[in-house]
């Protein structure tokens, strides 16, 4: 029997999910929600039959009338706590996007709600489900490099992807906890999925050094307010032309008239609160520690990791283009999203592993698989979708959530303070 899956907030990331539905021969997509009608709209031309349509505080009708199994969050981060409670109590299971939620009432608001109805929720993490870090997570498991003592993490946004950040609503720490909660949040989770631990002390710094006013300092800034209509963004590399898309135009250009929003703002505009470069200090309950760096103005986009263990030394250095590249301007991940400047790296992976008295050697790869995230978009939706099994147990659970949540909230509140902050004090479980 098909599950009835029903969905919320219907902009851009709602696409995977929407398509993984459609295609599924177990799920059946029943109805979508939203603040603006339009874009539910938009969603519903490109399905083959149309759906039912409701708005954001019809959200418990919905799922009453249209009998949904499950529903999908995709809305706005910081909306998430309420609409998975709101499942939960309708006695549905959810799919959200991370974050799952964004701050600790949230968090403890959805825990408490799991524990009163019984049902579940699952949290999209989607890199759990890339080939690349299923590799690591075995070769860590297998004791490759013995008992961790400690990891660094550095991720690297570049000047496309990172830009977009600050050009829509994630650009206000209210509406997304910042990047430490909705971007970071990724990576806090694989480390938490590689060591198989949980953080219990945070201390960070941070800062927003490139983007809002910062601009005018460094010699980007232009003085409009959004690119559209804008004279002064035509030639801007940072500027996002939605006019451009037409999955954009009609998914937010079009759309504006009925909420006011818009995607392309000034990445140099006032208005930002959330940070651009921020360094995270984390011991686990194992006693591992992890150096954390994520730039959201880096030349390349990519990450390295290095692990150290009492038998060696794992490390992995990933260069993608997959979000930023030219050839995908039609497609929302592509470069009509991220800005059309050409990327000049290749994406590139090598894990290696260096044990003690032993020369290095490099670990074969899987292939890189074609799809979002290296084929881990299509990989996740088949899981959760219950198409497919889950041997490495990558499904994120709300537990998983709230501990990858834990990291960032608690680095959040040590930016706040500027003292380390002990994961307890968050009072999260």
């Amino acid at each position: 029997m098909n599950r009835r899956f029903a969905l919320v907030g219907t902009g851009a990331r709602a696409e995977m999910f929407v398509q993984a539905i459609t295609a599924s021969p177990a799920a059946q997509l029943v109805a979508f929600c939203d603040t603006n009608e339009h874009r539910m709209a938009v969603h519903n031309g490109w399905l083959p039959a149309p759906v039912p349509t409701y708005a954001a505080g019809d959200l418990a009708t919905m799922l009453a009338r249209e009998r949904a199994d499950v529903l999908i969050v995709t809305s706005v981060d910081a909306t998430h706590a309420g609409h998975i409670v709101t499942a939960l109590e309708a006695g549905c299971d959810v799919i959200t996007e991370k974050p799952m939620t964004t701050d600790a009432a949230g968090c403890r608001a959805i825990l408490d709600a799991i524990a009163r109805t019984g049902r579940q929720v699952s949290v999209a993490f989607n890199y759990r489900f890339n080939p690349v870090h299923e590799r690591v997570r075995m070769l860590l498991a297998e004791g490759a490099v013995g008992e961790i003592g400690s990891v660094h993490f550095e991720w690297l946004l570049d000047v496309r992807h990172g830009a977009d950040y600050f050009r829509r609503w994630h650009r206000d720490k209210a509406n997304s906890g910042g990047l430490l909660v909705h971007k970071a949040g990724h990576h806090f989770d694989l480390v938490n999925w590689w060591l198989g631990t949980a953080p219990a002390e945070v201390y960070a710094s941070g800062k927003l050094f490139f983007y809002g006013e910062n601009g005018k300092r460094h010699g980007y800034a232009r003085e409009y307010d959004r690119v559209h209509g804008s004279p002064a963004a035509t030639d801007d590399p940072f500027a996002l032309h939605l006019a451009d898309n037409p999955r954009l135009r009609s998914l937010y250009l079009d759309a504006e008239q009925l909420d006011g929003y818009h995607r392309d703002q000034n990445v140099f505009a006032p208005g930002v609160t959330i940070e651009d470069d921020m360094a995270v200090l984390v011991r686990y309950d194992t006693g591992a520690t992890m150096t954390y760096h994520l730039t959201a103005y880096s030349p390349w986009e990519g990450y390295r990791l290095m692990v150290n263990g009492s038998r060696g030394r794992l490390e992995l250095e990933v260069v993608e283009n997959d979000h930023v590249s030219p050839s995908a301007a039609g497609s929302l991940k592509g470069a009509a999203v991220h800005g059309m400047t050409e990327n000049p790296e290749h994406g590139h992976r090598r894990l290696t592993l260096h044990p003690f008295w032993e020369p290095a050697r490099e670990i074969d790869l899987p292939s890189s698989p074609r799809g979002g995230h290296g084929g881990a978009d299509e990989r996740m939706t088949a899981v959760l979708l219950g198409t497919a099994t889950d041997p490495l147990a990558r499904s994120a659970t709300a537990r998983d959530g709230a501990l990858a949540l834990a990291t960032g909230l608690a680095a959040n509140e040590s930016l706040r303070t500027g003292a380390p902050v002990a994961v307890k004090d968050l009072a999260l479980f």
